[in-house]
């Protein structure tokens, strides 16, 4: 099936105000009072430029129509080969701007009513000398308002700007961001896929191309290659550099740089029918320069012999171009070897009027806070600080497939605003997902048996994402920092194929109600892991059975999915209890599913008392009602937990 990627974001969301400045209301009062809006929230002066570093030379501030006698927002439309970098390191925000411009349903939104927003020269008594655009902050649009005057040095603009001296969307556009870093200056080094989020509200996934050595490993490198054919074709957006500060190489690619990936594709080799009966092809990757010039030189560059392999038709299709414009195609495997980052932004569609594949999002906002007392303590670490770890935020969610593919991405909040009072750096952050019991509805405060399924790196970058396919089961997700006592405020999205009913665990154990005293309150609580169970009964006629477990207590089960055709299953599956009644046994049954009536294939009682052992154990199969001493074939290997503690687990 196919699969498209379509933020609702971009259909149905009315943008917050930045600062509270409404856009429309400013132009329409500059208009009556014949006056050209000046920004008094980021004003044409130093301060707005840097905090530390001044330029090389005397700025002035300039509007558009002092640089040029016919400035427009657009000129021939919006386009990827219009950026030129500036002097500040900003290629990761110039590159962004190339992936931006590829994609008219996003640039729509980032710079809204643009035909409005653009020069009249007809009507020259409407322009005000105000723009605004419209950022995804931190889960909400926000519309960032600016005035037109940017800045100059010998009347050439410094930062980004297009290549045609009367264009000004991307330089009004970085002024935008500016204002929102709080001054250009808080622009230098930063990460192209932060940028595309903000443009889209994507989900960003960082790959490491050195780390994993892609290059080296075929199957893996064939895998990647098919995640991003796949992220692309859905509309999504890839960026890629290469670490170590500024400088060119031998084979033309630029180090400490961002390129935007322009292409992904399958290249059809040979000539004339010929091609198309033989179908063989070569995976290759087309790229930008936010210089706009410099490129490749090695294999698949503008002017190399390989080209000859591909015939004129698909060179057509590809546009293939011998000029220094910046834009050159690589092998995939030449792009793994060379640049060591990507940045992979999934444009994710949870539109329910899709055609498409769609997903199911969970947004959810908290905080690392800090608390004397550990019961209400919200910044743990990482699961290093065994004694802490716990004492994080827990999310659960449940996977009602067999299988279903969950993305998890925890953001933080932005803070490159602070960078001029000397902080603003991101704090170091990751996840870890655990399969819990099938009925746990408190807080987790123990790892007993529930195995941690998947960590994500733990780094400091704005975003950390995982992408699991995991089965059928209850999972919590715990957000941490990775030193304890660390603060800071975070958004985590969830997304599923079907609904995983996804949220916080707040409460560490069940409500005392008004009714307790009738209906009696928890006095112990227990956990049963049920790891498998072997030897079972040949009840199947085809030979064989399709065992499941269900552990009760008290009225109240859980139930493993079925295991196919196995006598020695793997269940992995288990309960928590709150037990009113401690004296009451709990019982573990295994039953055959069967099309027409399960069949019973034998039961153990457990005392669960505080003073049994908490070993794994492996315990014979008896039957029924009265002849409960009677044994069955079959072992059940389990683990029983119990303590008069509520927050013990």
């Amino acid at each position: 099936q196919c699969r498209t990627y379509f933020s609702i974001w971009t259909m149905f969301s009315s943008a917050v105000p930045y600062k509270n400045q409404h856009y429309a209301e400013l132009k329409k009062n500059c208009i009556n009072d014949k006056t050209l809006f000046e920004d008094p929230e980021f004003p044409a002066t130093n301060a707005s430029i840097y905090f530390r570093k001044p330029p090389a030379g005397f700025v002035e501030w300039k509007r558009p129509g002092e640089i040029s006698d016919d400035p427009h927002l657009f000129v021939e439309g919006i386009s990827s080969h219009d950026l030129n970098q500036g002097v500040v390191g900003n290629c990761w925000f110039v590159a962004a701007c190339s992936c931006l411009a590829l994609k008219p349903h996003l640039w729509k939104k980032v710079i809204p009513d643009w035909k409005e927003q653009e020069w009249d020269p007809k009507h020259p008594e409407n322009y005000a000398g105000i723009f605004h655009f419209q950022f995804w902050v931190f889960g909400e649009w926000v519309d960032v308002v600016v005035d037109d005057r940017l800045p100059t040095i010998n009347g050439e603009l410094i930062y980004c700007h297009s290549k045609t001296n009367n264009e000004f969307w991307s330089a009004l556009l970085e002024k935008a961001y500016a204002k929102l870093s709080g001054c250009y200056e808080s622009l230098e080094g930063g990460n192209t896929g932060d940028a595309v989020v903000d443009f889209s509200g994507a989900v960003a996934e960082a790959i490491n191309l050195e780390a994993e050595a892609y290059y080296k490993d075929q199957k893996k490198q064939d895998q990647l290659f098919e995640d991003l054919l796949k992220v692309y074709d859905r509309g999504g957006i890839i960026s890629c550099s290469i670490k170590v500060c500024t400088a060119k190489m031998a084979n033309g690619l630029v180090k400490g740089h961002a390129y935007s990936v322009t292409a992904v594709k399958k290249v059809r080799l040979g000539h004339g029918l010929l091609a198309y009966f033989k179908n063989e092809t070569i995976p290759l990757i087309r790229m930008r320069n936010p210089w706009g010039k410099i490129e490749w030189k090695g294999a698949w560059s503008d002017s190399s012999e390989e080209w000859s392999q591909v015939g004129d038709m698909e060179r057509g299709n590809l546009g293939i171009t011998v000029e220094d414009d910046g834009e050159f195609w690589m092998s995939f495997t030449d792009w793994c070897k060379y640049f060591t980052d990507a940045d992979v932004c999934r444009l994710i569609n949870t539109s329910l009027i899709s055609i498409h594949k769609t997903w199911n999002e969970v947004v959810h906002f908290g905080s690392w806070t800090k608390n004397a007392e550990p019961l209400l303590n919200r910044c743990g670490g990482c699961a290093n600080h065994k004694q802490t770890f716990l004492q994080n935020p827990q999310y659960l969610f449940d996977v009602t497939k067999e299988e279903d593919e969950v993305l998890v991405s925890l953001q933080q909040r932005d803070m490159k605003i602070h960078r001029r009072i000397g902080q603003g750096e991101n704090l170091t952050i990751g996840f870890s997902l655990f399969k819990v019991e099938l009925n746990r509805k408190y807080r987790m405060h123990d790892i007993l048996t529930q195995p941690c399924v998947a960590t994500s790196t733990y780094i400091n970058a704005r975003t950390v994402f995982l992408r699991s396919m995991l089965p059928k089961s209850r999972y919590v997700i715990i957000p941490t920092t990775f030193k304890p006592l660390t603060l800071g405020d975070y958004m985590i999205r969830v997304f599923t194929d079907v609904d995983s009913g996804c949220r916080e665990l707040v409460e560490d154990k069940p409500k005392v109600r008004c009714w307790s005293s009738f209906l009696g309150y928890p006095q112990a609580v227990t956990h049963v892991y049920v790891h498998g169970a072997e030897g079972l009964q040949n009840q199947d006629s085809t030979g064989g059975a399709d065992p499941y477990v269900i552990i009760s207590c008290e009225g109240k089960s859980v139930q493993s999915t079925i295991k196919k055709d196995t006598l020695q299953p793997e269940f992995a599956t288990s309960g928590i209890f709150y037990r009113k009644k401690p004296r009451k046994p709990l019982t573990v049954e295994v039953w055959n599913s069967n099309a027409v009536k399960d069949e019973f294939m034998g039961q153990v009682v457990l005392s669960g008392s505080v003073k049994d052992t908490t070993e794994p154990q492996k315990l014979q199969l008896r039957k029924q009602g009265r002849q409960m001493a009677d044994e069955m074939p079959g072992y059940i290997s389990l683990r029983i937990i119990t303590s008069t503690q509520l927050t013990a687990m």
